[in-house]
């Protein structure tokens, strides 16, 4: 993937069960989240936060529909169908357990 702009550099994350979302990611995506919530990624870190939904981010996947059937399967919800992107890619915003409105995009291995 090429850079287009300014990388995100951190993120959070906020629902009303932590503890639901730390599952929910940590089994979704393999991320590593502390006892304190913050995650480490490979190339982005961030934090979980026990408040009202909110924020959206876009995580890479290698195989979208795999990945759509799993967040369905944990207690997620796909919110639109496959849409395409600028660079042909395609992708979909989904909803975590907590109702955070995320998306996900299919990139190649």
């Amino acid at each position: 993937m090429t850079n287009t702009g300014a990388p995100i550099v951190f993120f959070d994350i906020a629902g009303p069960d932590a503890a639901k979302l730390k599952d929910f990611y940590a089994s979704n995506f393999g991320w590593d989240i502390a006892p304190s919530n913050m995650i480490q990624t490979p190339q982005l870190q961030g934090t979980l936060r026990q408040d009202p939904p909110e924020k959206i981010l876009y995580i890479g996947v290698t195989d979208l529909d795999a990945a759509m059937a799993k967040v369905k399967a944990s207690g997620g919800t796909i919110e639109t169908p496959k849409l395409p992107t600028p660079t042909g890619e395609q992708f979909v915003l989904f909803k975590d357990p907590a109702g955070n409105r995320m998306g996900m995009v299919g990139i190649k291995k």
